[in-house]
């Protein structure tokens, strides 16, 4: 029970809720008296200056590490538009404290109250860690995109906090705020050309983030042309956006997937039908029409918002969509197929998506998900069931099989790397993290290399954060005392199990699946 209490916060950040502590209003630019051109590297590096293409930033000093908080990298004028280049400014920034995040929606299925304290539809900006400044090297650089699904949560929470990461691995790690739910993902294009990707907006604003670090990470001390995108649950399914879309290539090399998909979210995202039949009812419980379709702009956000949840509802009832969590019917924000900006669905009929052929994938899931926090259904255990599941986990003698993830987030996630292998591009690499009780979330701390409650705690964090570094510098996922990892195949179903004792295992749970939920295919 202590492990679970202390993790949860960082599950609740990741996945449905935020943490109101960490929220701070963006650092206004002040200006500092100027250096004369002539000042030398040292004293920029000394002062932890760096210029951007818009301004000069000052970030401070945490033990050794450089941070640079809430650093636009755009600006959102207006709702439901792309945001533009950010204006510069004189003098310096004082990046010190963490920018504001996006309007925060909810989940279907997950309850609780949503504040938007701190939050603004301007939330363009970023969160930096680096060893070095203006010194020439060339780090990988990581860039996190946070969870909650594309409704809720920020960059700004403190289980995302990059020291320990970048020390670990003398690489750049990046963390970005970027709008979501109705902010995000409102699908206004039949009524403006303007709104033209109003649908994808939250996903063009991490774009703009991407062309914001190739342009400016170097003087961080990042190499622009080695760039990892990594995300938890929603932030996962993000990647998989983005490695679905023509408009973020060549803006990233490498993709890792930590619990990001389910069928509706990841293996496929909303479709033009459906998101157009939800901004009909989001405007028509509004009382906004094709001829005053700009008061959209004025509508507060808790007007807005109630809007947006009762048609959620309606809509997935209308078009029976399965929620996401939980029973029933629901529509969630999320990504739209809209031929252009998303030409597909990341998993295709036979293959994956074009966008992402050249992007190694690393991707995988926790043991035990969300059977901690939902009742999960009950199975009959049959002899044939607990000898499968002993087969699959030798090394977990209470497991029961309730407990194991199947329909939720396993399985979609072997159809995604199924395909992705099936595309005979860039590698997949999977694995599945057991260690403990491993709830959705629980292996965060291990990739940030934050925990450390107990000698076995400390030295599985550094082998997986260290396994993410090495991915994010080479393309291929190795640290000290982990077996020889190597890519997904359907032969050969190679699975890393991540525990105390790492394991790589061929098919491992492929008898246990088929009895758990016998009619899926991937």
């Amino acid at each position: 029970m202590k492990k679970q209490k202390r993790f949860l916060p960082v599950l609740l950040a990741g996945t449905m809720m935020f943490s109101l502590s960490v929220c701070g209003q963006q650092a206004e630019p002040s200006v500092q008296s100027q250096q004369p051109e002539s000042s030398s590297v040292q004293n920029a590096q000394a002062d932890g200056i760096v210029q951007t293409t818009a301004g000069q930033v000052q970030g401070t000093d945490q033990n050794g590490i450089r941070r640079y908080l809430g650093v636009p990298y755009a600006q959102a004028a207006e709702r439901f538009v792309p945001a533009k280049d950010v204006e510069p400014w004189e003098g310096v920034l004082a990046a010190d404290s963490y920018g504001p995040m996006s309007l925060q929606g909810s989940i279907s299925g997950i309850g609780g109250e949503v504040s938007q304290t701190g939050t603004d539809n301007n939330c363009q900006n970023l969160n930096i860690w680096t060893p070095g400044i203006n010194d020439g090297e060339k780090r990988p650089v990581m860039v996190w995109l946070h969870g909650g699904g594309f409704s809720t949560g920020s960059a700004n929470e403190e289980g995302y906090d990059g020291e320990a990461l970048s020390r670990s691995g003398d690489v750049v790690v990046v963390s970005v705020n970027h709008r979501l739910n109705v902010f995000g993902h409102l699908d206004l294009s039949a009524y403006d050309d303007k709104y033209q990707h109003s649908a994808n907006v939250g996903i063009t604003d991490i774009v703009a983030a991407l062309e914001w670090i190739r342009d400016n990470i170097e003087a961080f001390g990042g190499d622009p042309e080695n760039v990892t995108v990594f995300g938890q649950s929603g932030g996962g399914a993000k990647v998989l956006a983005l490695m679905t879309s023509p408009y973020a290539e060549n803006l990233f090399d490498k993709g890792i997937v930590q619990s990001g998909a389910t069928e509706t979210m990841g293996v496929s995202f909303n479709t033009q039908e459906s998101s157009t039949q939800l901004t009909e009812n989001i405007l028509s419980i509004l009382g906004i029409t094709a001829d005053n379709i700009e008061d959209i702009q004025s509508v507060s956000v808790e007007e807005l918002q109630a809007a947006s949840a009762q048609a959620l509802q309606q809509t997935g009832e209308e078009l029976k969509l399965p929620a996401a969590l939980g029973g029933g019917y629901s529509m969630d924000w999320e990504p739209v197929v809209d031929g252009d900006f998303l030409p597909t669905n990341p998993v295709t009929a036979d293959s994956f998506a074009d966008a992402g052929a050249n992007i190694p994938l690393l991707i995988g899931s926790n043991l035990n998900e969300w059977s901690g926090f939902f009742p999960p259904d009950p199975i009959e255990q049959t002899e044939e069931l607990t000898d499968a599941l002993r087969i699959a986990y030798p090394n977990k003698p209470d497991l029961t099989a309730d407990q194991v993830d199947s329909a939720t987030i396993r399985l979609p996630l072997l159809k995604i790397m199924s395909h992705k292998a099936d595309q005979n591009g860039a590698p997949v690499y999977s694995y599945v993290f057991t260690y403990g009780n491993s709830y959705h979330g629980a292996e965060i701390p291990y990739v940030f290399d934050h925990a450390g409650e107990s000698g076995e705690e400390t030295a599985l964090a550094t082998q997986i954060s260290q396994a993410w570094i090495h991915f994010a510098r080479t393309g291929t996922p190795e640290a000290e005392g982990l077996p020889t990892w190597e890519p997904y195949m359907r032969e050969s179903g190679a699975t890393m199990l991540l525990d105390t004792e790492s394991e790589l295992v061929y098919h491992h749970d492929q008898a246990l699946q088929s009895l758990l939920v016998p009619d899926y295919e991937y």
